[in-house]
């Protein structure tokens, strides 16, 4: 067996590990076993494409190995949970960077090196490749900086709310037509590298004004959106250089990360194409602003005192839970209702949080057990038969304005049936609307009791009640 025919074989190890680790990913049970399996996948297909390359020298493969890992061991280990977001869309942004940064040294090398070949003087025959490079150029650029604008949104360094600016959709429009331009123009005289390089400057612009009208209510669907592009920018690349496992494992992001976009989207109600244009959460002012002093005040001796005689109760988090880092001491309340005999689940939203599954890896963080985490369809029909709903930092997703065709930007979401409670808890800071700039009616339902506070220290106290 030669060479080449043991990479090959490597190559279908690797893609089958991916695939086996990618559905492993669609269970909490099994997420953590799917990823290191996945992981295994990529370090053989590193081994063998180190192989399959077989200029570089021992000691250089080694130190980046060596380099690469540790820098990859401290990120893992230095990330809070609440910054899982920002750092799987910075991940996002390295993998379109990494394509562009392949199929860039490619033109230099090959295209720059050989001009005559690619239409000069009459022959065409690999201009379909110089495209295939322009191509995982323009989607690795708009990947790269719609990932940055994204993880600093996320993280709060830029404002979380839509931007929306008269001519946006035509200033959009006009920058894809560039770019479809430039990359003519390239085609036409790739010995002039002046074309290229504007080319990668107005596809990274396209990536930031792309995602301005996105706001952060929007992101869970926009976090598998650019895991989707950087998935197609590595199988663009993987054609370029002939690498089979780029493009499968390109190939295998891609879809995937589609096919989630389409669910994030479903959770919504709403398509692709209006996350992307509507600016949902731009006016975030159209909402009325109201005072803690319009509702009653609860407290924590109270919610105890309500919790210690249910029988039944469903926990519904939200992206305040991750905010107050609230994980763990939400895990200990349910353990003590159970302990004292009360039914405790935990109902889930899709588009809970900032990233697809973010509820769920704060929840597995804090050792809640999986058969207890439920998925709005599976759990929507028992509120109307449950004691107490407590809704920690969630707002939008049980928000019943989305049943109203005047809903707004919420108008036929599907939500969860929260207000079907006997009795709802909402902890909550304030009164403020969610990201979809929408009031919520529950706030102000006679059976539902307003505990306003940090997250983790309203449940504390909870907890410190239920134990006196």
């Amino acid at each position: 067996m030669d060479k080449q025919t043991i990479i090959e074989f490597a190559y279908l190890a690797a893609a089958v590990c991916f695939i086996s680790g990618i559905k492993r990913l669609s269970k909490p049970a099994t997420a953590p076993g799917g990823n290191r399996l996945a992981a295994f996948g990529m370090f053989i297909a590193i081994v063998a494409t180190l192989v399959s390359i077989g200029t570089l020298s021992p000691a250089f493969i080694i130190v980046g190995v060596l380099v690469g890992s540790a820098i990859g061991a401290w990120m893992a280990i230095r990330v809070e949970m609440t910054g899982m977001p920002e750092m799987v869309a910075l991940f996002n942004g390295f993998g379109g960077a990494a394509s562009a940064f392949v199929a860039w040294a490619y033109y230099a090398r090959v295209v720059m090196g050989n001009a005559d070949k690619y239409g000069l003087g009459g022959e065409t025959a690999d201009v379909g490749n110089l495209i295939t490079v322009l191509l995982s150029v323009l989607v690795g650029a708009i990947t790269f900086t719609g990932s940055i604008l994204a993880m600093l949104r996320l993280a709060g360094k830029i404002g979380g709310a839509a931007t929306v600016y008269p001519g946006q959709k035509l200033l959009n429009a006009l920058l894809v037509i560039a770019c479809i331009c430039l990359m003519y123009l390239v085609v036409k005289n790739p010995a002039d590298p002046q074309m290229f390089w504007i080319l990668l400057g107005v596809a990274s612009l396209l990536g930031i004004t792309g995602l301005l009208p996105v706001g952060g209510g929007d992101m869970p669907v926009m976090i598998s959106f650019l895991n989707s592009l950087s998935g197609i920018a590595a199988m663009l690349t993987g054609f370029v250089i002939q690498n089979t496992m780029l493009i499968v494992g390109g190939s295998l992001v891609g879809a995937s990360g589609i096919i989630l976009t389409n669910i994030m989207c479903r959770g919504m109600n709403r398509t692709l194409g209006s996350v992307l244009f509507a600016g949902v959460g731009a006016v975030t002012g159209k909402a009325k602003r109201r005072s803690k002093d319009e509702v009653p005040h609860k407290t924590a001796e109270d919610a105890a005192a309500v919790l210690e005689n249910a029988q039944s109760v469903i926990i519904t988090p939200g992206y305040g839970l991750a905010v107050a880092q609230a994980q763990h001491a939400v895990r200990e309340l349910g353990d003590l209702l159970a302990a004292n005999g009360t039914q405790v689940k935990y109902a889930v939203h899709p588009v809970a949080g900032r990233m697809p599954g973010h509820m769920n890896v704060l929840l597995a963080e804090a050792d809640v057990p999986y058969d207890l985490l439920y998925e709005m369809d599976e759990i929507n029909d028992e509120f109307e038969r449950t004691d107490v709903c407590l809704v920690i930092g969630a707002n939008d997703v049980l928000n019943p304005a989305a049943r109203e065709e005047d809903g707004g930007a919420l108008a036929g979401m599907p939500i969860l049936n929260c207000d079907k409670a006997n009795i709802v808890m909402i902890i909550k800071r304030s009164l403020s609307p969610g990201f979809a700039g929408v009031d919520n009616p529950l706030f102000y339902d006679p059976k539902t009791m307003m505990l306003f506070g940090d997250g983790k220290k309203m449940v504390t106290d909870i907890v410190t009640e239920l134990k006196s």
